[in-house]
């Protein structure tokens, strides 16, 4: 396929998806198209604007190992947080920490950023390169950034910083 079809494949694909999703939003109405044309001719032209992250397919062992690690630490971080909530006694020592990522940018890194704060205490706060900021509610408590990432890497079957 050259690259000229690519393009045009997948310009056809995103405008087919914009179209389908405007009228799933807008119930199918007529009237709602004096707005939705211009929005998505806008939604296009930054999307063709933007340069596009390479693309990382899903593995599906490394999402099966995934789910149940999501659902536990969700549990987790939850207790966590309403334990902290409603206990006194229970000191907050907050900070915001750094941590070098290793993901490579596009869906793993935005994937990884997205899931930090299903980890006990913690929430991404900013990403400033390749170095993320996380707010966490406990400075001495590991939040296991770094386990996170290597689950990120399997899911997404990507190769960590160092192992490039």
């Amino acid at each position: 396929m050259s690259v000229v079809t690519f393009r045009w494949s997948r310009f056809i694909l995103r405008l087919g998806g914009c179209l389908f999703l405007w009228w799933v939003l807008t119930g199918g109405r007529a009237s709602s198209w004096l707005i939705g044309l211009p929005t998505i001719a806008l939604a296009l032209w930054v999307m063709n604007r933007f340069p596009q992250a390479p693309f990382w397919p899903i593995s599906v062992a490394g999402l099966l190992r995934f789910i149940p690690y999501f659902l536990l630490q969700s549990v987790r971080g939850g207790v966590d947080v309403a334990r902290r909530a409603y206990s006194p006694t229970l000191p907050l020592d907050p900070e915001i920490i750094e941590f070098p990522l290793t993901l490579p940018a596009g869906r793993p890194q935005m994937f990884f950023l997205n899931s930090v704060s299903l980890l006990p205490g913690t929430l991404s706060a900013d990403l400033n390169g390749t170095t993320l900021k996380v707010h966490v509610l406990d400075r001495k408590v590991d939040p296991q950034l770094g386990q996170l990432e290597n689950r990120v890497a399997q899911l997404f079957k990507c190769p960590l910083g160092s192992e490039k």
